[in-house]
Protein backbone atom coordinates (compact mmCIF):
# COMPACT_ATOMS: atom_id res chain seq x y z
CA UNK A 1 0.00 0.00 0.00
CA UNK A 2 1.26 2.97 -0.86
CA UNK A 3 1.83 6.01 2.01
CA UNK A 4 -0.62 8.40 -0.01
CA UNK A 5 -3.08 5.85 0.07
CA UNK A 6 -2.54 4.60 3.80
CA UNK A 7 -2.86 8.68 4.64
CA UNK A 8 -5.98 8.48 2.45
CA UNK A 9 -7.13 5.95 4.55
CA UNK A 10 -6.34 7.58 7.77
CA UNK A 11 -8.16 10.31 7.26
CA UNK A 12 -11.15 8.54 5.80
CA UNK A 13 -10.95 6.24 9.43
CA UNK A 14 -10.66 9.60 11.53
CA UNK A 15 -13.69 11.43 9.71
CA UNK A 16 -15.91 7.61 10.21
CA UNK A 17 -14.83 7.94 14.03
CA UNK A 18 -15.31 11.44 14.48
CA UNK A 19 -18.78 11.44 12.84
CA UNK A 20 -19.31 8.34 14.62
CA UNK A 21 -18.69 10.62 18.57
CA UNK A 22 -20.76 13.55 17.16
CA UNK A 23 -24.04 11.31 16.54
CA UNK A 24 -23.39 9.14 19.39
CA UNK A 25 -21.18 10.76 21.95
CA UNK A 26 -21.96 13.64 23.98
CA UNK A 27 -19.94 15.98 21.93
CA UNK A 28 -17.91 17.08 24.69
CA UNK A 29 -15.07 15.69 27.44
CA UNK A 30 -16.80 15.16 30.59
CA UNK A 31 -15.61 16.78 33.80
CA UNK A 32 -13.53 15.08 36.34
CA UNK A 33 -12.73 11.98 34.49
CA UNK A 34 -11.83 10.10 36.14
CA UNK A 35 -12.43 11.47 39.57
CA UNK A 36 -9.86 13.40 41.90
CA UNK A 37 -12.02 12.69 45.17
CA UNK A 38 -12.15 9.23 46.30
CA UNK A 39 -15.00 8.75 48.73
CA UNK A 40 -17.92 6.91 47.87
CA UNK A 41 -20.22 6.65 44.86
CA UNK A 42 -23.39 8.69 46.02
CA UNK A 43 -27.01 8.54 44.36
CA UNK A 44 -28.43 12.46 45.73
CA UNK A 45 -32.34 12.99 44.79
CA UNK A 46 -35.84 12.64 45.63
CA UNK A 47 -38.23 9.74 46.30
CA UNK A 48 -37.15 8.57 43.10
CA UNK A 49 -33.68 8.31 44.55
CA UNK A 50 -34.73 7.34 47.91
CA UNK A 51 -36.77 4.55 46.27
CA UNK A 52 -40.82 5.41 47.16
CA UNK A 53 -42.78 2.57 45.86
CA UNK A 54 -40.29 0.04 46.02
CA UNK A 55 -39.68 -2.91 48.57
CA UNK A 56 -37.00 -3.31 50.69
CA UNK A 57 -33.34 -2.96 48.56
CA UNK A 58 -35.01 -2.87 45.19
CA UNK A 59 -34.57 1.14 44.63
CA UNK A 60 -32.51 2.22 41.77
CA UNK A 61 -28.94 2.78 43.90
CA UNK A 62 -29.02 -0.60 45.20
CA UNK A 63 -30.31 -2.53 42.05
CA UNK A 64 -27.10 -0.32 40.31
CA UNK A 65 -24.79 -1.25 42.91
CA UNK A 66 -25.77 -5.10 42.53
CA UNK A 67 -24.91 -4.51 38.86
CA UNK A 68 -21.58 -2.55 39.54
CA UNK A 69 -20.13 -4.74 42.12
CA UNK A 70 -19.90 -1.95 45.17
CA UNK A 71 -22.32 -0.06 46.71
CA UNK A 72 -23.66 3.50 46.04
CA UNK A 73 -25.14 5.43 49.43
CA UNK A 74 -27.95 6.45 48.91
CA UNK A 75 -29.13 9.63 50.05
CA UNK A 76 -32.28 10.47 48.65
CA UNK A 77 -34.79 12.33 50.24
CA UNK A 78 -38.60 12.40 49.51
CA UNK A 79 -40.77 15.19 48.63
CA UNK A 80 -37.14 17.35 47.73
CA UNK A 81 -36.89 20.02 45.16
CA UNK A 82 -33.81 21.37 43.64
CA UNK A 83 -33.79 24.15 46.29
CA UNK A 84 -33.68 21.63 49.00
CA UNK A 85 -30.75 19.68 47.23
CA UNK A 86 -28.73 22.82 46.89
CA UNK A 87 -29.34 23.57 50.64
CA UNK A 88 -27.68 19.71 51.17
CA UNK A 89 -25.26 19.83 48.83
CA UNK A 90 -22.57 20.62 51.91
CA UNK A 91 -22.92 16.90 53.45
CA UNK A 92 -22.81 15.46 50.51
CA UNK A 93 -19.59 17.61 49.82
CA UNK A 94 -18.33 16.30 52.65
CA UNK A 95 -17.65 12.98 51.95
CA UNK A 96 -15.75 13.66 48.65
CA UNK A 97 -17.93 11.78 46.50
CA UNK A 98 -15.91 9.82 43.29
CA UNK A 99 -19.62 9.49 41.42
CA UNK A 100 -22.95 11.44 42.56
CA UNK A 101 -26.09 10.11 40.57
CA UNK A 102 -28.08 13.70 40.84
CA UNK A 103 -31.70 13.58 40.34
CA UNK A 104 -33.79 16.60 41.00
CA UNK A 105 -36.72 18.15 39.91
CA UNK A 106 -39.74 16.18 39.86
CA UNK A 107 -40.94 17.71 42.55
CA UNK A 108 -40.09 21.36 41.07
CA UNK A 109 -42.28 20.22 38.15
CA UNK A 110 -45.25 19.25 40.33
CA UNK A 111 -44.91 22.45 42.39
CA UNK A 112 -44.82 24.93 39.44
CA UNK A 113 -41.45 25.72 40.08
CA UNK A 114 -39.99 27.41 36.29
CA UNK A 115 -37.21 24.98 35.09
CA UNK A 116 -34.97 27.76 34.65
CA UNK A 117 -35.04 27.92 37.96
CA UNK A 118 -34.48 24.14 38.84
CA UNK A 119 -31.58 24.32 36.56
CA UNK A 120 -30.18 27.08 37.92
CA UNK A 121 -30.34 25.21 41.69
CA UNK A 122 -28.81 21.92 39.94
CA UNK A 123 -26.26 24.02 38.25
CA UNK A 124 -24.80 25.43 41.23
CA UNK A 125 -25.17 21.72 42.85
CA UNK A 126 -22.88 20.61 40.12
CA UNK A 127 -20.80 23.22 40.60
CA UNK A 128 -20.10 22.73 44.09
CA UNK A 129 -19.43 18.68 43.28
CA UNK A 130 -17.32 19.57 40.52
CA UNK A 131 -15.40 21.40 43.09
CA UNK A 132 -14.97 18.25 44.91
CA UNK A 133 -13.19 16.50 42.35
CA UNK A 134 -16.35 14.42 41.88
CA UNK A 135 -17.66 12.96 38.46
CA UNK A 136 -21.51 13.99 38.30
CA UNK A 137 -24.06 11.57 36.15
CA UNK A 138 -27.27 14.07 35.69
CA UNK A 139 -30.38 12.13 35.73
CA UNK A 140 -33.03 13.99 33.80
CA UNK A 141 -37.16 14.31 34.64
CA UNK A 142 -39.00 15.29 32.55
CA UNK A 143 -42.01 18.27 33.54
CA UNK A 144 -45.63 17.29 34.46
CA UNK A 145 -47.20 18.22 30.92
CA UNK A 146 -47.77 16.54 27.57
CA UNK A 147 -44.56 18.52 26.27
CA UNK A 148 -41.48 17.72 28.28
CA UNK A 149 -40.57 21.11 29.20
CA UNK A 150 -37.04 19.79 30.84
CA UNK A 151 -35.67 18.24 28.21
CA UNK A 152 -33.89 21.03 26.80
CA UNK A 153 -33.15 22.71 29.54
CA UNK A 154 -31.31 19.79 31.26
CA UNK A 155 -29.54 18.69 27.85
CA UNK A 156 -28.12 22.41 27.36
CA UNK A 157 -26.73 22.35 31.42
CA UNK A 158 -25.37 18.79 30.98
CA UNK A 159 -23.54 20.09 27.69
CA UNK A 160 -22.34 23.58 29.45
CA UNK A 161 -21.32 21.46 33.00
CA UNK A 162 -19.50 18.34 30.79
CA UNK A 163 -21.27 15.95 32.87
CA UNK A 164 -22.85 12.44 31.69
CA UNK A 165 -26.31 13.40 30.84
CA UNK A 166 -29.61 10.50 31.37
CA UNK A 167 -32.20 11.99 29.76
CA UNK A 168 -35.87 11.23 31.09
CA UNK A 169 -35.15 8.70 34.21
CA UNK A 170 -38.65 7.70 33.77
CA UNK A 171 -38.60 6.89 30.22
CA UNK A 172 -40.11 3.39 29.59
CA UNK A 173 -41.86 3.01 32.84
CA UNK A 174 -44.23 6.39 33.12
CA UNK A 175 -47.69 5.07 32.63
CA UNK A 176 -47.30 1.99 32.25
CA UNK A 177 -48.65 -0.23 35.68
CA UNK A 178 -46.49 -3.19 35.21
CA UNK A 179 -43.78 -0.73 36.41
CA UNK A 180 -45.59 1.62 38.30
CA UNK A 181 -46.20 2.20 42.25
CA UNK A 182 -48.79 4.83 41.69
CA UNK A 183 -48.80 7.85 39.27
CA UNK A 184 -45.82 9.04 39.97
CA UNK A 185 -43.44 6.26 41.67
CA UNK A 186 -41.97 3.14 39.80
CA UNK A 187 -42.34 -0.49 41.56
CA UNK A 188 -39.83 -2.91 41.86
CA UNK A 189 -40.22 -3.63 37.99
CA UNK A 190 -39.38 -0.29 37.57
CA UNK A 191 -36.78 1.04 39.53
CA UNK A 192 -34.84 -2.49 38.07
CA UNK A 193 -35.25 -1.11 34.71
CA UNK A 194 -34.31 2.56 35.56
CA UNK A 195 -30.96 0.83 37.16
CA UNK A 196 -30.00 -1.34 33.98
CA UNK A 197 -30.25 1.73 31.91
CA UNK A 198 -28.15 3.46 34.20
CA UNK A 199 -25.82 0.85 34.11
CA UNK A 200 -25.64 1.18 30.04
CA UNK A 201 -25.09 4.50 30.53
CA UNK A 202 -22.22 4.25 32.70
CA UNK A 203 -20.48 1.14 30.79
CA UNK A 204 -18.43 3.41 28.73
CA UNK A 205 -17.01 5.75 31.38
CA UNK A 206 -16.43 3.00 34.10
CA UNK A 207 -13.07 1.84 33.36
CA UNK A 208 -12.29 5.25 34.46
CA UNK A 209 -14.25 5.57 37.86
CA UNK A 210 -14.02 1.84 39.34
CA UNK A 211 -16.09 0.13 41.07
CA UNK A 212 -18.82 1.51 43.59
CA UNK A 213 -16.91 0.02 46.93
CA UNK A 214 -18.02 1.17 50.10
CA UNK A 215 -15.87 3.73 51.45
Amino acid sequence: MSVKRLALYVLVAGAIIGAGLWLFGPGYEYRNLPPAADGPWIAFGDSLTEGYGASPGNDYPALLSKHLGGTIRNLGRSGETSEDGLKRVEEVAKLKPRVVLLCFGGNDALLGTGVARTTANVAQIIDRLHAEGSFVVLIGIRSASLRDRNESHFKKLAREKQVLYVPDMLSGVAFRPIYMSDAIHPNDAGYARIAERLQKALKPVMSKLGSPAEK
